[in-house]
């Protein structure tokens, strides 16, 4: 066996950088998640607006649920991208024995995720002005 495989702290090193790989696909995971659930829940309000009201909500063609759901899930993608590419990089620095840390992939993500759950809050609570009766299978 050689010197280079019998260090102890290379295998730790290794299997750290495996648990934050992990740590991110968590991450990806969860933001994709929440897309899907974000996306749901705004048509279920829609829904259930309509059978109380009988009137169709106005829904902005942009700021919506289902647009921000999407964007989570994207984003969720992008981080499981991210998580593989950084996985490989700390790899092979490891390797190399020159590990470098990054702090901003760190400040990154955590900028993009208080951004989202901050833009979530209102888009969750706004419906937007209701229009006066509509019924959508009357005869005009």
């Amino acid at each position: 066996m050689s010197q280079k495989n019998a260090d102890p702290n290379r295998q730790r090193d290794h299997q750290a950088n495996e648990r934050t790989f992990l740590a991110w696909l968590r991450t990806a995971l969860a933001l994709i998640g929440f897309g899907f659930a974000i996306a749901r829940f705004g048509l279920f309000t829609r829904q259930i607006h309509y059978v109380l009201t009988n009137q169709l909500p106005i829904v902005h063609p942009l700021f919506n649920s289902e647009n921000f759901g999407m964007g989570l899930a994207i984003a969720g993608v992008l981080t499981m991208l991210l998580a593989t590419w950084r996985f490989n990089q700390v790899f092979q620095q490891i390797e190399r024995q020159d590990y470098q840390p990054k702090r901003f992939l760190m400040w990154f993500m955590t900028g993009l995720v208080l951004a989202l759950g901050a833009f979530s809050i209102p888009l969750i609570f706004w419906q937007g002005e209701q229009p006066a009766t509509v019924k959508p299978n009357s005869p005009k």
